[in-house]
């Protein structure tokens, strides 16, 4: 065992404390008002607990807002619940972009709400935690922002589908079709396997080209898509008929 000389000058205020007797062997330190302490002795040291602290953030003090006839509305499923309004309000319409007759959706506003953003990846993970989901397969671009964070936190993998020329190694492709020509969606070969269960993540749904790509690249290797999930819908462009029969969970419908 360690031991530390303490050494105390005669003028130390504490020295008036210390016991003038000489200590017994195996002393350990002297108590403050006399006396010596000896290992396994009956004195007993006073216990301290530390609290344990969870770290808080806050939303911004400043966050864009616009009127409510331009606000998306509540998605059905979780009209009780006060996270959604939170996240719906959290989002910013922008008209006429990225071309004139577009309302744009933009999460950018989302992901400055540190309490929406935590709201949006809560309501995901409760959820499909439990679910027995493998695979988390987040679309290019914004489907990378929520698929990752939701992954980890129901043990599951991440797995991207990219545009054409973006991943490195050997890839499926899958073709779909856009308003104006089509489009192809590419995932690695040695991503996946076959039997596992996948849920399908994007930040929106509008004409639901890009899920049901999505959904024909997984079931192409053997894997049973569980649901897809979205943050906002578009339902006038009527995105869930291209999905056949499987579900889709989106946490605001804009109208």
């Amino acid at each position: 065992m360690l031991q530390r000389a303490l050494i105390f000058s005669s003028s130390n205020p504490i020295c008036s404390q210390l016991p003038t007797t000489a200590p017994p062997d195996n002393t350990v330190f002297p108590k403050r008002n006399g006396g010596w302490i000896i290992p396994f002795s009956s004195y007993q040291l006073p216990a301290f607990r530390l609290r344990n602290y969870r770290r808080t953030l806050l939303p911004p003090l400043c966050s864009a807002s616009d009127s409510a006839a331009n606000r998306p509305n509540m998605a059905s499923q979780d009209e009780q619940d006060p996270r959604i309004s939170n996240i719906s309000s959290a989002i910013r319409v922008i008209p006429d972009f990225p071309k004139p007759g577009i309302i744009f959706q933009d999460i950018t506003t989302l992901l400055l709400d540190t309490k929406a953003f935590r709201d949006t990846i809560d309501l995901f993970v409760e959820r499909y935690r439990g679910k027995d989901i493998s695979v988390v397969a987040g679309i290019e671009a914004r489907g990378f922002i929520f698929g990752p964070p939701i992954a980890l936190a129901i043990g599951a993998k991440f797995v991207p589908m990219r545009k054409p020329n973006k991943l490195p190694g050997e890839v499926l492709s899958e073709e779909y079709s856009l308003e104006y020509g089509k489009d192809t969606m590419e995932m690695h070969v040695d991503a996946v396997k076959a039997g596992e269960r996948a849920l399908i993540i994007d930040d929106l749904v509008a004409t639901g080209g890009t899920l049901s790509a999505a959904i024909r690249l997984l079931e192409r290797v053997g894997v049973h898509v569980v649901e897809c999930a979205c943050v906002i819908e578009l339902p006038e462009l009527k995105g869930r008929e291209w999905l056949g029969e499987k579900p889709l969970f989106v946490l605001v419908s804009s109208t």
